[in-house]
């Protein structure tokens, strides 16, 4: 499950092929497929880390951070000035070719969209979960990630089924919800029972935060991860902090994925955000310290 397709691949090849795009309305020659796997992982982004930038100009924002790879936040494609019933009206109205064209211009980019993260809440009606559905398959992706509810996850089985998309939850560090993904055994709960299509998105930050162990749970369950959020954060419901201040064992986890040879992307999250802090450069920061851990 945890391996990049042929389409993947192929799509990738094409990328490399464009002579030009108009990314976010910029005009870029010869743009190039952007190589950010290193000895063998793929590194890559969450399109959340680059929230407080305009979102019209996504593209260039992984092209200047040099990475080739997307984990894309709904937030990102979605009208940021609609909440509630005008968002849920908004997803259920609006073309699908809206998504087309956004693979599109990624694709020209030279960036890869690897999976789509729309999050399934208990308050959604079927018709907005299958429509999650249709945007990642408009997006031409065949894998989603989810913050979502572990009582959810029988019904999403049934669609993502359906779909032959795969899910991956994405946990938190809130413990003292049984119904959110967090622990361990939050995860075990919501794959028992269900098909391989359901997966899981581990950020090995908040997975930290809530005292777990990020490379214990990955030498277990490798083989339902989707692709893993690298963030550092302190235990015991700590702080984001930048990389290497926190407790979460970042260059143990990116060289055990190494060493290990697992095909999961490993897509950095920038979540430490503080006031005087540019994104870009916290970025590019964040990148040379999972270089350097998986050269050394």
């Amino acid at each position: 499950m945890s391996t990049f397709s042929r389409r993947d691949a192929m799509r990738l090849m094409l990328a490399g092929g464009a002579a030009a795009a108009v990314l976010g309305g910029t005009e870029l020659e010869a743009a190039a497929r952007i190589n950010s796997v290193v000895r063998g992982v793929q590194l890559g982004a969450q399109s959340y880390s680059f929230r407080d930038l305009p979102h019209d100009q996504i593209i260039d924002q992984y092209r200047t951070v040099g990475l080739g790879e997307a984990e894309l936040w709904q937030g990102t494609v979605e009208p940021q000035h609609l909440s509630g019933a005008a968002l849920r009206k908004w997803r259920l109205t609006v073309p699908l070719s809206h998504y087309h064209r956004l693979r599109e211009k990624f694709d020209r980019g030279g960036v890869l969209i690897y999976a789509y993260n729309f999050s399934f809440r208990k308050d959604m009606t079927d018709d907005e979960m299958k429509r999650g559905f249709d945007a990642a398959r408009a997006l031409g992706v065949n894998k989603m990630t989810a913050s979502s509810n572990v009582s959810l996850a029988k019904r999403i089985d049934q669609w993502a089924q359906q779909y032959k998309i795969t899910v991956g939850f994405h946990g938190h560090d809130q413990t003292q919800d049984p119904d959110e993904f967090s622990t361990e055994a939050t995860f075990e709960r919501a794959l028992k029972g269900n098909s391989h299509y359901l997966g899981i998105n581990l950020d090995i930050g908040h997975y930290v935060a809530a005292n777990g162990d990020p490379v214990a749970f990955l030498k277990k369950w490798h083989d339902r991860i989707v692709t893993i959020h690298v963030k550092d954060r302190k235990k015991n419901h700590g702080s984001n902090e930048p990389f290497g201040q926190g407790d979460t064992p970042i260059v143990q986890v990116l060289q055990l994925v190494r060493d290990r040879g697992w095909k999961f992307p490993a897509n950095i999250e920038y979540e430490y955000g503080r006031p005087g802090l540019d994104t870009i450069t916290e970025m590019k920061r964040s990148v040379a310290y999972c270089r350097k851990a998986l050269e050394s």
